[in-house]
C-alpha cells in the first residue's frame, strides 16, 4: 500500500513540475511578446492558458483523492497540501502572464513611450524566484525557499522605480503619453504579482519541511538562511 502510494506522489509531483515548466515558459514568451510587439505570440499565450487550467484541475482533483482515501500523516500530508497551494499559485502566476499579453496587444501597434529597461529586468527576477521555488520544492531546499523569500524586496524597488519613472518623468509631463505608458506600469504590477505569488509558494515550502508558518514573519529570516 505504501509503495502504491508513494509512487502515486511520484505522478503527483511530476505534474506540478509540468505545470510549473507551463507557467515558467509562459512568462518568458509574454515578456519577448513585448519587447517584440509580437501579437501573434501574445495570443499564443493567451490560448496556452487553457492547458495550465485544465492540469491545475488534475492536480487538485488527484490530491483531494489521496487526502482523502490515503488520510497521509506528517511530511505526506504537508507535502500534498503544499502540493496543492503550489498548483493554485502557479494557475495565477500563468493567469498574470495572459494579462502581461493582453496589455501587449495594447500597445503593440504604437511606439513604445520608452525604451525597456527596468521591466525585463524584473521580468527575469520573476523568472528566476519562480524557478528557484519549484527546484526548492523538489530538493527540499528551505535555504533556496528563504532566498526567494528575501528577493521579493528587490522586485517591490523595481516595480517601484517603473512606476515612478513613467509616472513622473512621461504622464506628469505629457498626458498623451498615457496610452502607451500605462500598460507599461500595469506590465510591471503584473511581473511583481508574479514574484508574490513565487514568495508565497516559498513560505509552503519552508512549512512543507519544517512545518514552521514564516508567513507575516520574514523579517526573522534576514540573516537565517
Amino acid at each position: 500500500m505504501q509503495i502504491h502510494f508513494d509512487q502515486e506522489l511520484k505522478k503527483l509531483k511530476e505534474k506540478v513540475l509540468k505545470m510549473a515548466a507551463l507557467t515558467e515558459g509562459a512568462i518568458r514568451l509574454s515578456i519577448e511578446a513585448l519587447k517584440n510587439k509580437d501579437k501573434d505570440l501574445a495570443k499564443e499565450v493567451i490560448r496556452a492558458d487553457s492547458e495550465i487550467d485544465r492540469i491545475e484541475l488534475e492536480i487538485e482533483e488527484k490530491s483531494i483523492e489521496l487526502l482523502a482515501t490515503r488520510q497521509p500523516v506528517a511530511i505526506d500530508l504537508r507535502f500534498l497540501t503544499t502540493g496543492m497551494k503550489i498548483n493554485s499559485e502557479l494557475e495565477r502566476i500563468a493567469d498574470l502572464a495572459v494579462n502581461i499579453c493582453q496589455r501587449v496587444l495594447q500597445i503593440a501597434d504604437k511606439p513604445l513611450v520608452k525604451p525597456l529597461v527596468d521591466i525585463p529586468k524584473l521580468a527575469i527576477l520573476a523568472r528566476r524566484m519562480v524557478k528557484d521555488t519549484i527546484d526548492a520544492f523538489v530538493n527540499k531546499d528551505k535555504g533556496l525557499a528563504k532566498k526567494v523569500i528575501l528577493s521579493d524586496s528587490e522586485a517591490d524597488k523595481l516595480r517601484n522605480s517603473i512606476y515612478f519613472e513613467l509616472i513622473d518623468d512621461y504622464i506628469a509631463k505629457d498626458g498623451s503619453c498615457g496610452r502607451q505608458a500605462v500598460p507599461l506600469i500595469l506590465i510591471s504590477r503584473h511581473l511583481e504579482r508574479i514574484c508574490d505569488h513565487a514568495t508565497y509558494i516559498a513560505e509552503d515550502i519552508i512549512y512543507m519541511i519544517e512545518a514552521k508558518i514564516v508567513k507575516h514573519h520574514r523579517d526573522k529570516l534576514k540573516g537565517n538562511q
